[in-house]
């Protein structure tokens, strides 16, 4: 059975539309991921890192290894999808693209396309218009 599927996707979160012949499915999956605080400027002494910047790349780093965990488990979510339409407002949709790429995700038609933030509802109705559009052409 082909699954059709679009995801909004950002770093808090990612709501799943599945639509088969037997109908549409939403699910929301949640990043839990903390965005590292940032310093103010000037932390340490003229022309050096500053003094918490191993910190700071350490959190970075953690935050990083979080956002994949949550890629990946929307990855795994989305198994069998194609093709694939990944909506979202920032950077989160090209970073789950590069990682769909990584993990050699094998849908062969992905799209990708900006959305502010929308409820459930309106992300639905918009993948929905997407594959009906792509059909009619």
């Amino acid at each position: 059975m082909s699954m059709k599927a679009g995801v909004w996707i950002d770093h808090h979160k990612a709501v799943l539309i599945r639509m088969t012949s037997e109908g549409e499915e939403i699910t929301q999956i949640n990043s839990n991921a903390e965005k590292p605080f940032s310093s103010a400027a000037g932390s340490g002494s003229d022309g050096e890192h500053p003094k918490n910047y191993q910190s700071e790349n350490k959190q970075e780093h953690k935050f990083m290894n979080q956002l994949n965990g949550f890629y990946d488990e929307v990855l795994k979510a989305l198994n069998g999808a194609d093709p694939l339409l990944i909506l979202g407002p920032g950077e989160a949709k090209g970073e789950f693209q590069k990682r769909l790429q990584h993990q050699h995700f094998p849908a062969r038609a992905i799209e990708i396309a900006t959305a502010d933030k929308m409820s459930d509802r309106q992300i639905a109705a918009r993948v929905r218009e997407h594959f009906e559009a792509s059909e009619s052409r």
